[in-house]
């Protein structure tokens, strides 16, 4: 039974894109088989997408998507039965693995996690490894402490895939939500999504000139790393925490250790990809309550396979707004 997915192949030094048919027998082995519905566009589908792979893709031809919800078509673990609802991030599927640019996908039972009440396909792929590393930096903010109520929460990168989210689950829960932008244009939409206060990029942007400032912020999610997230730890209240999630603005951190010393201040790394299982579900449970479905939505942008190449490049030049869902049987 042919099927069509988004497939890179070299060509000479470099890799290309396009939408190819395949067989069910093209898959790799493993328990599940899921009949893919939506698919999305992270930061690392991007790196993927592009001619050299981004130093993540292991051999070609390859399948990336390292995203996908779906139904499951055939299992032979007793987990999955045909007709189950599920959803895949992380585990280098799409990377190290064939992923969800594809009408099928078939993949390791310890890898999915049922789809939660309440939450569609499409919605979850609207979430997908963005939204949900932005809630695991909610939670990992709560688990040490932070309550509404405490002070603004500064969201870096706040008109991203990470960044929107968080924005949107943090206000929809009572937070003050401080969201940093470079693109002026994004304020309404960060207004929109919840946003009390709209700090410009270059206020941030300056190399640290001293380890403390004033105590400003009672969190943060950063989605950007480098000299700001740097400047981000001098400012941020004490006992506050920041959860890391990301390295846009570099993997250099040119900080000291002052503010963990005389602040107490958490500096708390937030990993998607080998996750435990336990702790997907709670986040994904938490995705289902806690992420007002209308502020979603309106982050979306639609696409296809045939899209893809092009989005790929869009998101790595910072030229995506919010989520995209893609439709593979579109």
């Amino acid at each position: 039974m042919a099927f069509k997915a988004l497939v890179m192949e070299q060509e000479g030094e470099e890799a290309k894109g396009s939408v190819k048919e395949l067989e069910l027998s093209d898959l790799p082995e493993a328990e599940v088989t899921v009949a893919v519905e939506y698919s999305t566009v992270n930061y690392k589908d991007g790196l993927c997408l592009s001619a050299k792979g981004g130093g993540l893709v292991r051999k070609y031809p390859h399948v990336p998507g390292i995203d996908f919800a779906g139904v499951v078509e055939e299992s032979s673990d007793d987990r999955y039965k045909p007709g189950d609802k599920v959803v895949l991030t992380g585990w280098r599927v799409g990377e190290a693995h064939w992923g969800g640019y594809s009408q099928k996908a078939r993949v390791k039972a310890d890898w999915l996690v049922p789809l939660p009440e309440g939450l569609t396909p499409r919605q979850a792929m609207a979430v997908g490894t963005a939204g949900f590393t932005a809630m695991l930096a909610v939670m990992a903010l709560e688990d040490h402490g932070l309550k509404p109520g405490h002070g603004p929460v500064l969201v870096t990168g706040a008109a991203g895939g990470v960044g929107s989210v968080a924005t949107a689950i943090l206000a929809h829960l009572g937070y003050e939500v401080a969201a940093v932008t470079g693109r002026p244009e994004t304020e309404a939409y960060l207004r929109d999504l919840g946003a009390t206060q709209i700090v410009p990029r270059e206020e941030l942007n300056e190399v640290v000139k001293r380890p403390l400032e004033s105590e400003t912020w009672a969190g943060c999610v950063d989605a950007v790393g480098g000299e700001m997230l740097a400047r981000v730890l001098g400012q941020m209240k004490y006992g506050a925490s920041v959860a890391a999630v990301g390295l846009a603005g570099g993997a250099k951190l040119p900080t000291t250790v002052v503010p963990f010393l005389l602040r107490g201040m958490n500096l708390l790394g937030i990993d998607s990809v080998m996750q435990p299982y336990d702790n997907r579900l709670r986040a994904w449970q938490r995705i289902a309550t806690d992420l007002p479905m209308d502020k979603l939505e309106a982050m979306v942008q639609a696409a296809t396979l045939a899209d893809l190449p092009q989005l790929g490049a869009d998101i790595l030049a910072g030229q995506v707004k919010g989520r995209v869902v893609v439709d593979v049987n579109g």
